[in-house]
Parts: structure tokens; C-alpha cells; sequence
């Protein structure tokens, strides 16, 4: 099958993506004005997905995404939002689940990489399918997956040389390593968690999500396209 022609935005599409950056942005603007991490580890924490969302924004005029895509962005903003505001060792969420199920540290940091996995998945699933030759299959979860361990280690190298410019106790709670030895390989195995879980449980809600991003854009649909 040969990738779908190229779609460009328009104001009706930019609709919902301008809606929840709207909202986004209160929160952003209520957590950033005192954390209790202090600003300088929640900017930490928070800049990488912002940045994200800029390199979806400057795409948007000749590449605008699916809504699920941008859903899952938002939500993904939100995890790195709570884990910038208390740190990741320290969120409410992960020491009530650590009391609760007699854990040996605050897990937050796993969901973090999990969803490190999980939203980047169906980016590049849609980026593949819409620019590429490929097709859904074994060799495109594959790929997808691989991708999505490279980016995990990156992130882990990224923390690494964090540490060594950010000193103190700001960069000791953005490595998040909280006394674990293995902390690095588990979060790069979480990162691939998160990927092979997106695929098989957003594969369909995402095509049908991409119809209607080219029902929208009046092309034929997926399925039609030789």
C-alpha cells in the first residue's frame, strides 16, 4: 500500500489540539508558581514535553495529526506535569500505592516511563503509516518498539548528563533513581512495556481516529487506498 497524500491543517482541524493546549496551559501556569520540588526541577521535568508539543505545533500546517494523537500528548503532559510538581519520588499518587501495597520505593517514576513508551508509540505509528511504504504488521510493531527502547535509553543518558550539569539535590530528584542499582534498566524496560501495550490496545481506536482525520480532510479512506 503506498503512503496516504500529505494533509494540511486547517482551522476547523486545529479546533481540538487548540482546546486542550488551552487547558494545558492553566495547569501548567497554576503548577509552575510554586511547586513544592521547586521551579527548577519542575522545569526540568516539564520542557522535554513541551518541546514535544512545539515540534506538533510546527508540523501542524503540512502535518497535522490525528486527535488521538493529540489527546494522548495532553495526557502525557499531565504524568510529566505531577511528577515535575512533587518530584517523582515524592508524588502523593505513588507513596499512597507504596503504603498500600507495601512497595520498597515510589513506583510514579515507572508510570512516567511507561507513558514514555505508550504516547511515543502511536506518534510513530501514525508517522510510519502516513510516510512511509510500510504496513501494519509484525515489522511495523517491530520497529515502532525498537524506536521506542532507543528513546528510553536516550532519556536515560539525557538523566546522566543532567546529573552531572545540575548538581545538589535537583539533579538527584530528576535522576529519580531513589537508592536502586537498576533503576536506569528498569526504566528502559517500562519504556518498552508502554510501547507493546500502546500498539495492541490503541491500534484500532488509532486507525479509526486516522479515518477520521482523512474523512475530514475528504481523501478515501485507508482501506480504499491501493
Amino acid at each position: 500500500m503506498k503512503a496516504p497524500p500529505a494533509v494540511h491543517g486547517t482551522y476547523d482541524e486545529a479546533k481540538f489540539p487548540l482546546v486542550l493546549l488551552t487547558v494545558l496551559v492553566l495547569i501548567l501556569a497554576a503548577s509552575g508558581v510554586h511547586p513544592p520540588a521547586g521551579r527548577e526541577n519542575w522545569l526540568l521535568e516539564v520542557v522535554p514535553g513541551l518541546l514535544g508539543l512545539a515540534a506538533l505545533a510546527i508540523a501542524f500546517p503540512r502535518f497535522p495529526m490525528s486527535r488521538l494523537v493529540y489527546a494522548l500528548a495532553f495526557a502525557h503532559m499531565l504524568v510529566l506535569d505531577y511528577g515535575g510538581f512533587y518530584t517523582y519520588a515524592n508524588t502523593p499518587l505513588g507513596n499512597w500505592a507504596k503504603e498500600v501495597f507495601h512497595f520498597s520505593r515510589n513506583h510514579y517514576d515507572r508510570v512516567g516511563h511507561f507513558a514514555l513508551g505508550f504516547v511515543p508509540a502511536i506518534v510513530l505509528r501514525e508517522v510510519l503509516l502516513r510516510r512511509t511504504p510500510l504496513e501494519r504488521g509484525p515489522w511495523l510493531a517491530f520497529l515502532i518498539c525498537s524506536v521506542a527502547l532507543a528513546l528510553g535509553a536516550f532519556w536515560e543518558l539525557l538523566e546522566m548528563w543532567t546529573t552531572f550539569i545540575v548538581a545538589g539535590d535537583v539533579g538527584d530528584a530528576f535522576l529519580g533513581a531513589q537508592g536502586d542499582p537498576w533503576d536506569a534498566q528498569w526504566d528502559m524496560f517500562f519504556v518498552l512495556i508502554g510501547a507493546m501495550v500502546a500498539l495492541p490496545m490503541l491500534g484500532a481506536a488509532h486507525d479509526r481516529s486516522l479515518e477520521g482525520l482523512f474523512t475530514r480532510a475528504k481523501y478515501p479512506k485507508l482501506s480504499q487506498r491501493a
